[in-house]
């Protein structure tokens, strides 16, 4: 039974971190990283070549379930044609995967790949709908009946940054009617915004339909502070928080404290149903962030 599901359904906190897949084909790098990851987790979200190529995210995923660590798989519909995208979600299922998270993905001249097509035969609302028939009717993508109807959560992304607050609860609406369980917001830097469209999503009532997670994000650097604030509606970075990397000794250690100061503070907001920690690739501070900002307790 998917730990996850069990916690949203009980209306629990929930806890969820990301991995980042490793590049290469070494499944022993995947093993090493999921000892790093503290059993509190409801779930670690495999990312799904967010912003570079790597490792296979559906591989990684199977490799974390056979570690006794419940995967949610990252998907994005830039890379694959529905065809695709339904045979990987049943055979991900069939490797021990119980949970989706759906995204449209970010346009292939944005990473590191630019001579790369983009397939974009869905979108992630149009994606989350399929998968919803699939797992509530049984029915493939082609409206076709399936021999067994397979099960999972289903998650989304929500960009709280993106103006203007009308079209951002529209879109999000949307997601939920398509059969969004849960939100994973962006990275949470900005309180004071965050916070503004906090108060937006409750006044519409969207919070007492879908469990949403916050995103914090330990910094390790200046350097991938300014990426962040190069990048805002991936979570902005104000001019504060890179001045204050910049003034550490420790940047990584100053950004490690931003970050639980941070959670600490989403933990006691009403509507917000957990955290959710993006590990920019440093997996091992997850457990230190949990522990640091009093997550397991909340």
């Amino acid at each position: 039974m998917s730990k996850l599901a069990e916690t949203l359904r009980n209306g629990k906190w929930a806890l969820t971190a990301e991995c980042l897949p490793p590049r290469g084909a070494s499944a022993a790098a995947v093993k090493k990283m999921a000892a790093a990851f503290p059993r509190v987790l409801d779930a670690v979200v495999v990312a799904d070549h967010p912003d570079e190529a790597g490792g296979s995210a559906m591989a990684c995923a199977a490799l974390l379930a056979a570690e006794g660590i419940e995967p949610v798989l990252s998907m994005v519909t830039r890379d694959r044609n529905r065809v695709a995208l339904e045979a990987d979600v049943l055979g991900a299922v069939a490797l021990g995967v119980q949970g989706f998270l759906c995204l449209s993905g970010s346009h292939p001249t944005l990473g590191d790949r630019p001579q790369a097509a983009g397939v974009f035969d869905m979108d992630s609302i149009q994606f989350s709908l399929a998968l919803k028939t699939m797992r509530d009717e049984g029915l493939d993508f082609a409206g076709q009946k399936l021999g067994a109807a397979p099960q999972y959560v289903l998650g989304a992304v929500a960009h709280p940054y993106l103006r203007p607050m009308e079209l951002n609860l529209l879109r999000l609406k949307k997601k939920v009617q398509a059969g969004a369980q849960f939100l994973l917001t962006q990275a949470v830097f900005d309180l004071a915004g965050f916070e503004q469209w906090l108060d937006a999503v409750r006044a519409a009532g969207l919070d007492r339909e879908v469990a949403i997670l916050a995103s914090v994000l330990p910094l390790t650097s200046v350097e991938k502070a300014k990426q962040w604030q190069a990048r805002p509606t991936y979570g902005p970075v104000g001019d504060a928080c890179v001045a204050r990397l910049s003034k550490a000794a420790d940047p990584a250690k100053e950004g490690l404290a931003l970050c639980v100061q941070t959670a600490a503070r989403l933990k006691g907001l009403p509507g917000v149903r957990g955290v959710h920690i993006l590990s920019g690739g440093s997996e091992n501070l997850a457990a230190q962030v949990i522990k640091e900002a009093g997550l397991a307790q909340a």
